[in-house]
């Protein structure tokens, strides 16, 4: 299915690994421009060179940290100067400070809102002026299964900031269905990929996970990086013209959430 994407410019945020790269390549694959940011340089060089192998016509890198306040601003003007134009953007950046609620500090939770949730306005808060500018655009949140639902002890900033996005993105798609202007999230379940922390407890403790499947998974299998990215890329296009403000699951019913 051609998605309609050539020629777009795409921009994501932690697009160097995870879950942001393999949403970079699935849109690079349709031969969108792209923007990309992180804090390593080196990450960034390597790959920018996957993702014009995999078809991107053109690849913007930007060294920043998004969660930083002005980080959002040095990406955002660096697209401006290099395309001019700016018709997607993927949220992705995102981490975690476990903790039981009662021994977590101001500290950590305004750390967690600085890169969950902050880094991610900001951005959006940039970036419609653009697309407003070329007549619309697509906003894609990566949020979690745990934005939808409990995600158990120990996460409650995790939780918190996950589903601060899946209800702002919603009031956005309000705000915004008239620029056209679409706002959506996705909400991965357990996704596993070389370097991710999944991967990493697999190979920690594979007797451990592999209970872990059988319980939670009914696919009995962790998702794919490029099962998220796919969605992504569709959520950015036009082909998902018609959908706004909505929340979507790529987790392989992992979740439990009845909306």
């Amino acid at each position: 299915m051609d998605l309609g994407l050539k020629g777009k410019v795409a921009v994501v945020t932690g697009g160097s690994r995870g879950l942001g790269f393999y949403s970079a390549r699935a849109m690079a694959a349709e031969g969108a421009r792209l923007a990309i940011c992180a804090r390593g340089e080196e990450g960034l060089a390597a790959a920018a060179e996957v993702l014009r192998g995999d078809g991107a016509a053109e690849v913007l890198t930007v060294r920043c940290d998004i969660a930083e306040e002005g980080g959002a601003a040095e990406l955002v003007d660096a697209v401006r100067e290099q395309y001019g134009a700016l018709d997607v953007l993927v949220n992705n950046v995102g981490g975690n400070r476990r903790g039981r609620f009662e021994e977590t500090s101001d500290e950590d939770w305004l750390d967690i809102i600085q890169l969950n949730v902050l880094s991610g306005f900001r951005a959006a808060r940039l970036a419609i002026p653009l697309m407003r500018e070329g007549g619309g655009g697509s906003i894609v949140f990566v949020s979690s299964v745990f934005g939808r639902e409990k995600g158990g002890p120990g996460l409650s900033i995790y939780n918190t900031t996950k589903t601060a996005l899946i209800s702002a993105a919603g009031i956005m798609a309000l705000e915004l269905a008239k620029d056209g202007i679409r706002v959506n999230c996705v909400a991965p379940g357990s996704i596993q990929f070389p370097g991710g922390s999944w991967d990493k407890r697999v190979k920690a403790d594979p007797d451990g996970m592999r209970a872990f499947v059988r319980a939670n998974l009914p696919l009995e299998r962790f998702g794919r990086g490029e099962e998220v990215g796919d969605v992504v890329a569709f959520l950015a296009s036009e082909r998902a013209s018609l959908i706004t403000g909505a929340c979507l699951a790529v987790d392989g019913g992992q979740g439990r959430s009845l909306v």
